[in-house]
């Protein structure tokens, strides 16, 4: 890829600080919202990944990077620059193959991560590397203590496709900025975002050769070589929690860390005093946000059994007037599906609730003026929280909307469910609502369309949804070792 980060020039690894060809060739990319074929993406083999965890490795454990955070520091500011002076061609790469709806690369799709970048250089500079313990007196002997935060080494990154930039990016900074080496393995789905970041790590920066490595392929073995390497230190994956189980048996074997963003199937909890018809217009709108492809969306929307005709009429009323559109108009929000085997994911499980029982108020089929992967908002009803559109991730523009009776049955209906990720609470008094928020078991929750989103927020879930968290300090901590040093005092 040249400088100018055409998208028909995505065809290069970065390994070793060199952009190279990948030793498999190249493989087809794709653009959702028309289904024709974009250009070519690096096809990286078993080979190729394994050059890039020696090169991560040689680069941490024979050059200064991890004990420089000046230079670190400077260097995750210069991708940062590199990107903002190069935003305009990663927007259109990112609509291109990502299906991004425009409106949204001003936000979390693509200016917001490369923003989120600053934080972490940041930190590089500002954290507590040491702090000294108070003297301690273990078996009698007086004893100066410090403890001490390092880099845990090489760590393995692997990304899903739904929002490329803000994944990789809040992988790749902390990560970089902690001191560790990266080896980012993207989605076969999404080849160019991250190949962007080879050629502007290459052009635009002082990174030292080996210690940001990226390697794209359409084959999920390669990526699995970062959980199974001895030389990979932690891996870091997003993705499904099916895929998480295999990351996390794999990484077993060498006994490394691990840090996982799986799934969610998230409630959408309306109180019986809140505005029914505010709060069910924004569950409505936010489950076609980019189709419906993020693991955070409440997929499920909780109303009280007495309001729940009102609430559907609002939420079918909204959903009707969501259309599936072109990512390139800047009125879109839901765009197309990642590709045809989403699509048919999607219908599969629309396919799913009618055999089940369930009535599709909204949608339920493709939009007939468009190409591409697109499937149009829908609205379910008529099912329990038993069925399996209300218990299993469908990541897409799909809603189930279920009631309950009381507040405790509420909270009983988000609870039950392998995940535990994010959700909703709307409500009027503060005392009631705190008492729901408090019962849910959640790593996030907005509270009246309170939006807990940012770089400075640790982002992760309970139960199925994962282990650690992304983003803020305890996202950069992730990336770090404890030692503790005693000396005689």
């Amino acid at each position: 890829m040249a400088s100018d980060l055409r998208p028909s020039d995505g065809t290069k690894l970065f390994i070793d600080g060199k952009l190279v060809p990948g030793s498999g060739g190249v493989y087809a990319n794709t653009d959702p919202a028309t289904g024709e074929q974009l250009g070519w993406a690096a096809e990286g083999t078993a080979e190729d990944m394994i050059a890039a965890i020696e090169a991560a490795r040689r680069a941490f454990d024979d050059t200064g990077w991890s004990t420089d955070p000046a230079l670190r520091a400077r260097c995750v500011r210069q991708l940062g620059d590199a990107m903002k002076d190069h935003v305009e061609q990663l927007r259109e790469i990112t609509i291109a193959e990502v299906g991004a709806p425009r409106m949204l690369t001003a936000g979390p799709h693509l200016e917001g991560p490369v923003d989120d970048l600053g934080f972490f250089a940041d930190l590089a500079e500002s954290y507590s590397w040491r702090t000294d313990l108070p003297i301690a007196e273990p078996m009698g002997m007086r004893t100066s203590r410090q403890l001490r935060r390092e880099a845990v080494g090489v760590v393995g990154a692997i990304t899903p496709w739904n929002f490329p930039h803000q994944i990789n990016l809040a992988k790749i900074g902390p990560a970089l900025a902690a001191g560790n080496t990266v080896v980012l393995k993207p989605a076969p789905d999404t080849p160019w975002c991250a190949a962007a970041l080879g050629v502007l790590a290459a052009e635009h920066t002082d990174i030292p050769p080996g210690v940001l490595n990226v390697v794209t392929s359409s084959d999920h073995r390669v990526g699995a070589l970062l959980s199974e390497h001895p030389d990979v230190d932690l891996v870091s994956f997003t993705g499904s929690t099916a895929t998480g189980r295999s990351v996390m048996a794999a990484a077993a074997s060498t006994i490394k860390k691990v840090f996982l963003e799986l799934g969610g199937k998230s409630a959408f909890v309306v109180l019986d005093d809140a505005d029914i018809a505010a709060a069910c217009a924004m569950a409505a709108f936010s489950v076609c946000v980019h189709a419906g492809q993020g693991c955070a969306l409440s997929t499920r929307l909780l109303v009280p059994r007495s309001a729940y005709d009102q609430a559907l009429a609002v939420t079918a009323k909204t959903m009707s007037g969501l259309r599936a559109g072109d990512p390139n108009d800047a009125r879109t929000v839901c765009g197309p599906l990642i590709s045809a085997k989403q699509r048919e994911r999607v219908e599969g499980y629309i396919d799913l609730a009618r055999r089940e029982g369930g009535e599709i108020v909204v949608g339920g089929g493709r939009p007939a003026d468009r190409s591409g992967y697109f499937v149009e908002p829908t609205l379910i009803a008529g099912l329990t929280n038993q069925s399996a559109v209300a218990r299993e991730e469908i990541f897409g523009p799909v809603l189930v909307i279920l009631p309950y009776d009381d507040d405790d049955d509420a909270v009983r209906i988000a609870n039950d469910s392998p995940y535990g990720l994010s959700g909703s609470v709307w409500g009027t008094d503060p005392a009631r609502i705190d008492r729901v928020v408090s019962a849910i078991r959640t790593g996030t929750l907005g509270v009246n369309g309170g939006t807990w989103y940012a770089v400075d927020a640790p982002f992760g879930g309970y139960k199925q949804s994962g282990i650690g968290r992304e983003m803020g300090v305890a996202g950069f901590e992730e990336y770090l070792e404890t030692k503790l040093v005693a000396y005689p005092a």
